[in-house]
């Protein structure tokens, strides 16, 4: 499965120390989040509107359970959402994976529309309104 990163993700060394010997991965090349823009604080994250230059990561389940660790998903740091795979992504089933920043936690100034709680309303707008392209 694929998963765009935008981060520090973009750093084989970074991924390297993340994933590890033991699941396999690769960069599968470049590619635009379009529909999502990147904004620093504590770490990268991203705010609708815009686009988003980064990489394709291509990694198995263990690579994504370790990505899960790495992106603090159990404690709510951040949020995986799917993202639909647009023009020019070949060899992705329909959709990459996108990591996805609380805002309040990474000391950012970003609004999510919509009611709910953070994570719900990332998913939302991210899933309907982003696509990676290359």
């Amino acid at each position: 499965m694929f998963v765009f990163v935008y981060g520090t993700l973009t750093d084989p060394e970074q991924v390297a120390t993340v994933l590890g010997d033991s699941p396999q991965y690769e960069f599968a090349g470049r590619a635009t989040l379009e529909g999502c823009h990147r904004v620093d604080g504590r770490y990268p994250t991203l705010a609708p509107g815009g686009s988003v230059g980064g990489r394709l990561l291509a990694v198995d389940d263990a690579g994504l359970e370790r990505l899960d660790r790495y992106e603090g998903v159990d404690s709510g740091l951040y949020v995986r959402v799917a993202v639909p795979a647009g023009s020019g992504v070949e060899d992705v089933d329909d959709r990459c994976w996108v990591y996805v920043g609380d805002p309040e936690r990474l000391d950012v100034d970003v609004t999510w529309p919509g009611d709910g709680p953070f994570r719900d309303r990332a998913r939302r707008v991210v899933s309907r309104r982003a696509d990676v392209v290359r």
